[in-house]
């Protein structure tokens, strides 16, 4: 896989000392899994009374939603305020959030991305950036 590659370069580089690229000492957060279907959509500002049915209603005119979730508090059992939608077909999904990013649900304007998928069981290698003063040119 080609993101466990670059992460294993950036791991040796890292513990090496070699970075001297500017490039390599900035954050990325980018989704592993980029390259393949984009159809699973992060909704946040949700409404704490909202429910996955609700959530289902409001997206499902643009395309099959083939499923909700709302993310709950462990502890309290109340909403957090965010959760996810799948759709079946990217088209439909890039459409749901182009016409409901910034628009009200249940009186809250909502805030929607493209989810990004979590890497389970890998380690993920973040560089840091470099001190201020450090000796990198960044010109």
């Amino acid at each position: 896989m080609l993101n466990n590659t670059l992460l294993t370069l950036l791991a040796r580089r890292a513990s090496t000392g070699v970075n001297q690229n500017p490039i390599l000492l900035q954050r990325c957060f980018c989704s592993p899994l980029s390259s393949s279907s984009n159809n699973k959509l992060f909704v946040g500002g949700l409404s704490w009374s909202l429910d996955e049915k609700s959530l289902k209603d409001a997206f499902s005119s643009y395309g099959e939603v083939t499923e909700v979730t709302i993310v709950y508090d462990k502890d309290s059992g109340r909403s957090r305020g965010f959760g996810f939608v799948n759709f079946s077909k990217d088209d439909d999904a890039k459409s749901a959030k182009d016409a409901m990013d910034g628009k009200a649900l249940m009186g809250r304007p909502l805030r929607i991305s493209f989810a990004l998928e979590r890497l389970r069981g890998g380690t993920v290698v973040v560089p840091r950036l470099p001190a201020i003063g450090d000796g990198v040119n960044r010109s």
